[in-house]
């Protein structure tokens, strides 16, 4: 744990040092305030917080202002030391009241612009809570209350773009994951025909506290089979089938991700539970995961720098239907948080485009979680399945890659011996 924080108050002075002054600069933001008292935090503030503050103290006042050289100063206005980024800005004994102390180090750089957290399009930027605004308006000079602006730029660039030390370790993050799923979906865990699919998942959240890991969401564990069931989308992602046992001949599905070094990772892959005498999948299974991987690769050969999510969705899915497709795409941003802020590109509902955040351009140096299904119909089975997909990947100068591959055979169970 000593060495996870050191690293972790490594990358922050390092993101500070390199990202803050472009983004302030680029979009004109003199000066970004963040502010959040304890157990009510800014999903921001817990992105620069020391990795040993768990939570915010009191009220904490992180300042971030633009230099005349065009570097940023890191300031806290803060009952405690904030760390080593941030220069502590208050001295209680020889000012009482905080929120005058953050109108002298206004006055000390004169903004024409301060940036708050407020955002109609992300959550993850609109972490000013009312009672914080309040307040900050009722001490602030009447001069600067016209000098108020959304953060929402700045705010969003900072949670969505990554630097090379952290997709380094992304990398690693997103091999381990895929190594639990991998053990997961083996006889290691897997008994055909007593095994059920909520005993995978609950294996899965044991298995994250075996290695003093965090999951963001709570996993799902489905299946499709040469039944007259149909899995929507709702229900792949519900445990209201949980006691399905797991039988030969069933295609399996799993969405799981895990959280580590303040990063998160999101993944979807299939297995397929051989039948006695099977040494691999049935060739027609093996044909429709194919057909995802084709999906994949025509939904990220559109990436490009400056195209919004929308265009990027009907670009790849005007392609793949006319390719013989049947796609469904619902990629989102990945990194801080498990939907992250940065471009939507559709969402399982909304397959002709997201207002807001899907009008966001793409940026280089961003993870996403590619996210889609494609349908197919199984003629061996008189049904149509989906092949759900989802792998983490970076998009920079070069395009989408895959941080740790993805997924192009199926993992196989064994039948009982």
């Amino acid at each position: 744990m000593r060495d996870r924080a050191e690293f972790i108050d490594n990358i922050l002075a390092k993101r500070v040092e390199l990202l803050l002054p472009k983004l302030m600069n680029d979009h004109k933001l003199d000066m970004w305030i963040i502010i959040s008292r304890e157990y009510n935090e800014d999903p921001v503030i817990k992105t620069l917080l020391p990795a040993t503050w768990i939570s915010a103290r009191r009220t904490t006042i992180l300042v971030f202002a633009r230099k005349g050289d065009g570097s940023v100063g890191a300031y806290a206005i803060a009952p405690y030391n904030v760390g080593n980024v941030f220069e502590k800005a208050w001295d209680k004994s020889k000012q009482s009241n905080q929120w005058l102390a953050l109108n002298e180090l206004i006055e000390r750089y004169q903004p024409n612009t301060i940036g708050i957290n407020q955002s109609d399009n992300w959550a993850h930027a609109d972490g000013l809570v009312a009672t914080d605004k309040e307040n900050l308006l009722v001490y602030l000079p009447e001069k600067y209350k016209t000098k108020i602006v959304s953060a929402e730029p700045v705010a969003v660039g900072w949670l969505e773009q990554r630097i090379p030390e952290e997709i380094a370790v992304y990398k690693d993050i997103v091999k381990l994951a895929h190594a639990i799923i991998a053990e997961a979906f083996s006889n290691k865990v897997i008994t055909p025909g007593k095994t059920t699919t909520d005993d995978v998942v609950w294996w899965l959240r044991e298995r994250i506290v075996e290695l003093r890991l965090q999951t963001w969401f709570h996993p799902s564990v489905s299946i499709q089979r040469s039944d007259d069931v149909v899995l929507e989308h709702e229900s792949s992602a519900t445990h209201d089938n949980g006691k399905q046992i797991i039988l030969p001949g069933d295609l399996l599905h799993v969405d799981f991700g895990i959280t580590y070094l303040r990063l998160n990772t999101d993944t979807q892959q299939h297995a397929y539970v051989l039948k006695p005498g099977e040494s691999e999948a049935p060739q027609y299974l093996q044909k429709a995961l194919l057909s995802g991987n084709k999906l994949q690769d025509i939904f990220t050969g559109q990436f490009s720098a400056g195209l919004t999510g929308n265009q990027v969705l009907k670009r790849s899915r005007e392609l793949a239907i006319s390719q013989g497709l049947k796609p469904t795409i619902y990629t989102h941003p990945l990194g801080y948080h498990g939907h992250a802020a940065g471009t939507t590109l559709g969402m399982w509902d909304s397959q002709d485009g997201v207002s807001g955040d899907g009008d966001y351009p793409l940026h280089l140096n961003t993870a996403y979680s590619i996210e889609l299904n494609n349908a197919i119909f199984i003629e061996q089975w008189k049904k149509e399945i989906r092949i759900m997909l989802e792998e983490d990947a970076i998009f920079d100068q070069s395009g989408v890659w895959y941080l740790n591959g993805r997924q192009t055979a199926f993992l196989l169970i064994k039948p009982n011996q």
